[in-house]
């Protein structure tokens, strides 16, 4: 619906009234003497009314009363002296208010010519009573409503019991997966039991909860979980691992309840740009809200914080414009049928950080790929402990731009390239510039850790790389690390 010019007052055109203007009443005119004749403008005929046309398509054809004794007949209107021939219009008959009582008004003899006007002015009449009438009821009945009597309003509850929203729509996505969102509630073991809010979903019918490492975080060494579903039910968790890299966690419930529905999980690799996007968590702590768009990006490199000075955790994150906020964390990316395609975990600030610990979303968040959150639920399900892919080399974190550089020394003194570890046996040295790693770009070495966390351990990848102004490739298979340091 446009809104151009929407409250602004148009003009009407002049050239096009709606009604002709009505001149100002002659001034009554003097009694003439007796045996002067009255001056001859006072006897022009007044003009007759054309014959009516047949009516139009959706017009109402008036219907003119069949009993003249009830039908005020205009008396004739006074000639102006010198006034303009006719004194077109006449003046319009008087009304009577709205529920005044009408007297009735002998029908005075008039000449055929003038019938048509008096028909005219009675119908007038009708109408104008006629729409009196229909305005006091409109009163009444809002009188009556006011008053609680009675109402023709109808409420929602009162429509169709079969209503039902169609598969696929947002409404029938989001009905679906809310009973298998949860809300988690995390407190430290501390005196002021600090913690915070962030969202999960069933990952499986034994309890399991999937959420992201920084929400549960701080109550992972001695404090307390607890989570609500939508429907209200609160139970007690406890963690059963925790990666912090991945910045992925699994809860298990406590006593949990019978029945529980885990939502369907999606193919991250699969997904397209354009791709409807739905995403559901407890955005300051507002629990069960749905928001939507579309998959912006792929494969965006993401080093993001828990505002606590830890580790950074790192993703090949799928881009989202859906409204993801403080709170949303852990909380399931749905595609447009409902299957998980990622975990939210982390969204850009106007400062150009990333984390949850900014003031709100601008329409770019990040979800980590759910095909690498199910090997690392799986992970840590298994062996409550995460198992990460490396390539035995370490990287410069701090130049972007022009791929990542193998430093020349490790943490502490150690050699750079792992003896014997998998860049070492695919022939790398320090120095080495990285620039592609498995076909994807790569211009910093949190890129290139994005990557290889992508992958499991084991899997070999091609990496080209920069030695001395030359590009070479090599093939690297990939080690693994358990736990993190």
């Amino acid at each position: 619906m446009s809104t151009e010019n929407e409250g602004t007052p148009v003009p009407a055109d002049p050239a096009a009234p709606s009604a002709p203007p009505t001149p100002p009443a002659p001034p009554t005119p003097a009694t003439a003497p007796a045996g002067e004749t009255a001056p001859q403008e006072a006897h022009r005929p007044t003009p007759q009314a054309a014959p009516p046309s047949a009516p139009q398509e959706d017009e109402p054809t008036a219907v003119q009363p069949t009993v003249q004794a009830h039908t005020p007949a205009p008396a004739p209107a006074p000639a102006a002296a010198g006034g303009p021939a006719g004194g077109w219009p006449p003046p319009p008959p008087t009304v009577p208010a709205w529920g005044a009582p009408q007297q009735p008004v002998p029908a005075a003899p008039a000449a055929p010519r003038r019938r048509t006007g008096g028909l005219v002015a009675a119908v007038l009449v009708a109408s104008l009573v006629a729409g009196g009438i229909g305005g006091g009821i409109g009163y009444w009945a809002a009188e009556r409503g006011d008053n609680g009597v009675s109402s023709t309003t109808v409420s929602s509850g009162q429509a169709p019991a079969s209503f039902k929203r169609d598969p696929g729509t947002v409404a029938a996505v989001a009905a679906k997966a809310l009973p298998s969102v949860v809300t988690i509630q995390a407190k430290s073991g501390g005196q002021d039991g600090e913690g915070g809010t962030g969202t999960g979903f069933v990952y499986d019918q034994e309890g399991h909860i999937v959420t992201n490492n920084h929400v549960v975080a701080s109550a992972a060494d001695g404090g307390t979980l607890s989570v609500t579903f939508s429907d209200g039910k609160t139970y007690d968790a406890e963690v059963v691992g925790r990666a912090e890299g991945y910045d992925v966690a699994v809860l298990k419930l406590k006593n949990a309840p019978k029945g529980l529905t885990p939502l369907p999980l999606g193919d991250s690799d699969k997904v397209a740009v354009g791709d409807s996007t739905i995403a559901i968590g407890a955005p300051f702590g507002l629990s069960n809200t749905v928001t939507t768009g579309i998959v912006s990006a792929k494969n965006r490199p993401v080093a993001s914080g828990d505002g606590s000075g830890g580790s950074s955790s790192y993703m090949s994150a799928l881009q989202t414009d859906a409204s993801i906020n403080p709170g949303n964390s852990g909380g399931p990316l749905l595609d447009a049928s409902g299957a998980v395609i990622g975990i939210n975990s982390a969204i850009q600030s106007t400062s150009g950080g990333f984390g949850q610990s900014q003031a709100g979303s601008i329409g770019l968040g990040f979800a980590i790929p759910v095909n690498q959150a199910k090997n690392v639920a799986q992970q840590l399900i298994r062996t409550g402990k995460p198992v990460y892919p490396v390539i035995g080399a370490t990287v410069n974190m701090q130049d972007k731009g022009q791929g990542a550089t193998i430093a020349t020394q490790g943490s502490g003194g150690t050699a750079s390239v792992t003896p014997d570890g998998p860049a070492a046996k695919a022939g790398l040295k320090a120095g080495d510039v990285i620039t592609a790693f498995d076909d994807h770009p790569i211009d910093s070495g949190p890129t290139l850790i994005s990557e290889i966390w992508t992958h499991k351990p084991g899997d070999s990848v091609k990496i080209t790389y920069e030695r001395d102004g030359k590009t070479a490739t090599a093939t690297v298979v990939l080690g693994e690390r358990t736990g993190d340091s």
